[in-house]
């Protein structure tokens, strides 16, 4: 392939990605990235996250009606904010509110499976990827969460078009979405680690999420933080070795020791020593046995 024909088939590319964007994800609003950010400090202010769920009278009511729903076993109802967010805790309000906007726009667009298929996967890959980023030191844990749980926003509207009306029918269960990029680019025209990145482009990531969006399927060719590429794409994959794969319900997971963990390691990251790969491994064989049970929060209980 010459360097027009690169061009052109670039540009085709980027073109599919536009109008996959005309009608898909939305624009995430200010307050998240706010609402993380408070999150994550140490003491979090929570007179300044009441305040900021405030502003938005949707986001306020699904934290009560989380709080409320049969999952907690609260025996009083919640009724205010303060109350919500201290028994929700920082972890779980963080993600609801990370996830908020676009489960909103796409929740009545995809089947209930693959929406929490998605979830599933993504909150599993942002726990991992953050306490990863402790076990090897990497100051910017909150970074890591986010990038996790954002590594396959590319697939959403992969998701939508396989069930826009088109001469190819494209049945979601049918490719490993966020898995394969080249089954989704032969049968898209394009992969989610582009549609990724232009989503992370329009929405003003930061360059190192954006870098994950792009490159987590090739850490090789990450540009901006490498560290943090190989962070997600060692917890993505454990994800996927479990089962916790988007459009599939994972079965029961068997869990794995530590040489399987530095196993996998070995074969996917290239910029970690080997003393962190196997304290990582560690890391992994015991931390993951207590983290299943975020799989255990249903979308639907948010927001159905």
């Amino acid at each position: 392939m010459d360097e027009s024909e690169r061009l052109e088939k670039e540009q085709c590319q980027e073109a599919r990605v536009r109008a996959l964007l005309e009608d898909g994800i939305p624009t995430l609003p200010a307050y998240v990235f706010e609402l993380s950010a408070l999150l994550s400090s140490v003491p979090v202010d929570l007179r300044r996250v009441c305040r900021v769920i405030r502003t938005d009278p949707s986001l306020a009511a699904q934290v009560i009606r989380l709080c409320n729903s049969a999952m907690l076993g609260l025996r009083g109802r919640v009724s205010h904010i303060e109350h919500a967010v201290v028994l929700l805790g920082t972890e779980r309000l963080r993600t609801l509110v990370l996830t908020c906007s676009l489960v909103q726009r796409i929740g009545n667009l995809l089947s209930s499976a693959d929406l929490q298929s998605f979830w599933q996967h993504s909150l599993l890959t942002a726990t991992l990827s953050e306490r990863s980023a402790l076990c090897l030191r990497y100051l910017e844990t909150e970074q890591a969460y986010l990038a996790g749980l954002l590594h396959d926003l590319g697939v959403l509207p992969l998701l939508l078009l396989s069930l826009a009306p088109r001469d190819l029918k494209l049945s979601p269960g049918g490719i490993p979405w966020g898995e394969s990029v080249e089954l989704e680019r032969q049968h898209c025209g394009v992969d989610h680690c582009l549609v990724g990145k232009c989503v992370g482009l329009s929405w003003n990531f930061a360059p190192e999420i954006i870098d994950v969006l792009e490159h987590h399927h090739r850490p090789q060719d990450a540009q901006r933080d490498g560290i943090l590429v190989e962070i997600v794409v060692a917890a993505d994959l454990v994800c996927q070795m479990h089962g916790v794969r988007v459009g599939a319900e994972p079965s029961r997971i068997a869990l794995a020791d530590r040489n399987t963990y530095k196993a996998l390691l070995d074969a996917s990251t290239h910029r970690l020593s080997d003393d962190e790969k196997t304290g990582l491994a560690r890391v992994l064989e015991l931390e993951f046995p207590e983290i299943i049970h975020l799989l255990e929060l249903p979308i639907a209980v948010i927001w159905g």
